[in-house]
């Protein structure tokens, strides 16, 4: 008997090419998972920050991004029932704006910043605003380990006190990868000793004997927020508050090779580690965004308009992922953790005070 093979039909054999549009459909449906995922945090992170505006206008002295930790704390702790007001839907969402949009943050306050300002005022600026920024930053670090803070709060809160506020400590946790509640604990402390500084400094002007070309240099290098900057800034009039803003983006001009620096210093320590943990990076990539943004505002490219607008983007894509860190803090974990961390951000805000000060007086 013989057997003839069974060939297969050709037609079966054929691959069938998918259509463009299939081939199109097929990212968006990898992309459409996440996007349903992350929907909800982002939302609730878009919605704090509309009202964080909104107190801002209603009351300028108090900061979008201030209002915007007070309602992430607020609305991570308050309970109804037993459940918490944020559904557990928001987590995957708020995870993203604390980490990504803070990045995307930092990359933007780049756009304040141009070299030709900075250098405009001499060497003896310069010199005093490094001694500044080191003086506080490696005194806070000493300060949080004597007061046996844990983890990196200490590198967290001095990296804030000494350059920026929430930005400073938003992209030193870019490299450190630190627990969110150290992140948080940083943020408040900036904020509230910053707060504080827009009620005290002014007060102190006269009495420290101050001009007012003094005054707003002691203000640019002893404050910690742009807009706190301005606020008591201005109380001394445009000459004053001109120096202020110019100190102050001195100051973030160094952000770069402070966190840079501490990557690379992290990096060689992970070399040793077993395989296959993760190794910093030397240089992140948002720093070379931050970097690139500095160059371009540098350029004199940009005109007043876009650079202003740029300013309130920053400002409320700032407010956005504080909220989203404020969320996830304990009130009654960092009550009972806390008081020292208290402790340390307002001896550090002295540090800064008195180091600054005595630099204006050497300087000017």
């Amino acid at each position: 008997m013989t057997i003839t093979p069974v060939r297969p039909d050709r037609r079966d054999s054929v691959q069938v090419q998918p259509s463009p549009r299939a081939r199109l459909a097929h990212p968006l449906a990898r992309l459409r998972g996440p996007m349903r995922r992350n929907a909800p945090g982002l939302a609730a992170a878009g919605a704090a920050t509309a009202v964080a505006a909104l107190v801002n206008h209603l009351a300028p002295s108090v900061s979008p991004m201030t209002a915007a930790v007070a309602l992430g704390v607020l609305a991570g702790n308050l309970r109804r029932g037993g459940v918490r007001l944020l559904p557990v839907a928001t987590r995957p969402g708020l995870g993203v704006a604390a980490k990504r949009v803070m990045r995307l943050a930092v990359v933007l306050l780049g756009l304040k910043l141009a070299l030709h300002d900075i250098l405009a005022l001499g060497w003896p600026s310069l010199v005093l605003v490094c001694l500044v920024v080191a003086g506080t930053f490696f005194g806070t670090q000493w300060l949080g380990r004597k007061a046996g803070l844990p983890g990196d709060q200490p590198l967290l809160i001095a990296t804030g006190f000494s350059i920026c506020g929430a930005s400073a400590v938003a992209a030193m946790n870019g490299v450190t990868e630190s627990e969110d509640e150290d992140t948080v604990t940083a943020v408040a402390l900036v904020t509230l000793c910053g707060t504080l500084a827009i009620g005290v400094l002014p007060l102190l002007h006269h009495p420290l004997g101050l001009s007012n070309l003094q005054f707003g240099r002691w203000t640019g290098a002893s404050v910690h927020d742009v807009g706190q900057v301005v606020a008591i800034g201005q109380t001394a009039g445009a000459a004053a508050l001109g120096q202020a803003v110019v100190v102050k983006l001195m100051r973030v001009a160094l952000l770069a090779p402070l966190v840079t620096g501490v990557a690379l210093l992290r990096s060689r320590r992970a070399g040793g580690r077993a395989a296959g943990q993760k190794r910093p990076a030397p240089l992140p990539l948002f720093l070379v965004g931050f970097l690139a943004c500095v160059a371009l505002r540098s350029t004199g490219m940009l005109s007043t308009g876009f650079a202003s607008t740029a300013s309130t983007v920053d400002e409320l894509l700032t407010a956005a992922a504080l909220f989203a860190l404020g969320s996830t803090v304990d009130v009654r974990n960092l009550l009972r953790t806390g008081r020292r961390a208290l402790l340390v951000g307002l001896a550090s805000w002295a540090l800064i005070a008195a180091v600054s000060y005595a630099g204006v007086l050497l300087t000017t």
